[in-house]
């Protein structure tokens, strides 16, 4: 390989493209990372991390307003500093890109601090005019917000990616969008002591999600405070001396001190050379790849939230993993991407693994359901009107289970065990044949006996 300068060239240093070139070093190649932001990508930096952290912190209002039911008096009412958070949080975030650059250098792989474009299936320019061959290009670039919809004023509108660091906590605050960012913040605002307003296109919240689950967060937020507006967006936003008035799409006006704009991604594609140098794009944007992360160009792949197939973080740092294994280890590894666990870290949050209701409904002849609704015990003591939900989704026909979908406290933790049981094809007689935990909230799991619903497909 000496006929080029390295072995690997990485563009982005998130989640996959540091699994890939550390990896891909192990095996012995020669690798350059180029990040224009800082290490560590979405999740670390304005993602998955500093959004739990503040959903930690949302959450201490609830246990606080809980606490006088187990006893506890609290002497006087407890006050947030939203500076402080902002600060924490950047301690953490920073801490923990510094140690993504230290793995990256015990591993031997270098990091340049600049954008970099593709030039050719070997090719590729820095900021700084300097041009690299690589024997293999891999584009770990992720994704970026999606500012809609364009309507005058949207300059005063803030993305997922500032509303970390706004200078000072927003009294009012609107949420435009449905999805999974979104409901997290409305969630987190609200109880953090901001007035929010969501406002979606839709009919409900979490599009794609069980339907029940979807439901269960729509509830929570209206109980928690959460004005929402189904099938209203904004038309105008103008900037006063009194906050950020803003138009509904139903007549509405209202003021607000921030508006966030989270209605979706899209893989971060634009001017990185990849069209010129034949790579193919669908039309959103993304890189297209096959079961191996490779594009049209045999050269060059890409993983993660720039190819728009399952934009999670553990999504990426496995398809990184794979391309290594793949490209310089041997082992031709290709992702799965079914039966994958996820969360929507709301309050209380959702826990979800495989087919929703709806979705085996359409695949499968005999669908049934095992769901349970019940107070938790926390909310006993505490008097908080509370209800855990969770459901199992079973093939009828063969007894495996399809899906299970919890909304409740650390229903994500349960959705990570979950799912290995889904991956080792779980019958919903394996669940029951297993013993209990008592008193926990996922012996529900075990003990659903009593099928709620059986769905039979007519024949056509």
């Amino acid at each position: 390989m000496a006929e080029f300068d390295v072995d690997l060239f990485v563009i982005g240093a998130g989640s996959g493209g540091v699994r890939a070139a550390r990896i891909a070093a192990g095996y012995g190649a020669k690798v350059l990372v180029a990040e224009e932001f800082r290490v560590g990508g979405t999740c670390v930096i304005r993602g998955c991390v500093p959004k739990k952290l503040y959903v930690y912190a949302s959450r201490f209002a609830d246990s606080f307003a809980d606490a006088e039911g187990f006893g506890w008096e609290l002497p006087q009412k407890p006050v947030f500093n939203w500076s402080k958070l902002v600060a924490g949080k950047e301690k953490e975030i920073s801490r923990l890109s510094e140690i993504y650059r230290a793995n990256l250098a015990r591993a031997n792989v270098e990091i340049i601090d600049s954008r970099a474009t593709v030039e050719g299936p070997h090719h590729v320019r820095l900021a700084d005019g300097r041009r690299i061959s690589a024997k293999y290009i891999l584009v770990a670039t992720g994704g970026s917000p999606v500012l809609s919809p364009t309507i005058p004023g949207l300059e005063h509108a803030i993305s997922s990616n500032e509303i970390f660091d706004v200078p000072t906590f927003p009294k009012s605050m609107l949420i435009v969008g449905g999805g999974y960012i979104a409901v997290e913040f409305a969630s987190v605002f609200t109880r953090l002591g901001s007035a929010v307003t969501l406002v979606l296109r839709g009919d409900n919240v979490l599009r794609g999600f069980d339907d029940d689950m979807r439901d269960a967060v729509r509830d929570e937020l209206t109980h928690a405070g959460v004005t929402l507006g189904f099938g209203v967006l904004p038309t105008s936003i103008e900037k006063t001396a009194d906050g950020l008035k803003v138009t509904l799409s139903n007549g509405e006006t209202k003021l607000f001190d921030q508006v966030l704009l989270a209605t979706g991604r899209r893989p971060h594609t634009t001017g990185l050379g990849l069209e010129a140098a034949g790579v193919m794009l669908d039309d959103v944007g993304a890189v297209k790849v096959d079961a191996y992360s490779q594009t049209n160009i045999p050269s060059i792949y890409a993983v993660g939230d720039v190819t728009n197939r399952v934009n999670l973080t553990p999504v990426a740092i496995r398809e990184g993993h794979a391309f290594a294994d793949t490209v310089f280890g041997g082992k031709h590894t290709a992702v799965v991407h079914t039966d994958i666990p996820t969360a929507v870290f709301t309050t209380p949050e959702i826990g979800t693994v495989g087919l929703s209701e709806s979705e085996a409904r359409k695949i499968f002849d005999i669908v049934d359901i095992y769901s349970s609704t019940f107070r938790p015990m926390m909310a006993t003591l505490s008097g908080r009107a509370e209800k855990t939900r969770m459901k199992i989704v079973v093939d009828g026909t063969t007894d495996k289970v399809l899906g299970v979908h919890i909304f409740g406290h650390d229903a994500g933790e349960m959705a990570q065990l979950l799912g290995i049981s889904m991956k080792l094809h779980a019958t919903k007689a394996d669940f029951d044949a297993t013993m209990a935990v008592h008193p926990t909230a996922s012996e529900e799991l075990v003990t659903m006996r009593t099928r709620t619903a059986r769905h039979i497909q007519s024949p056509d």
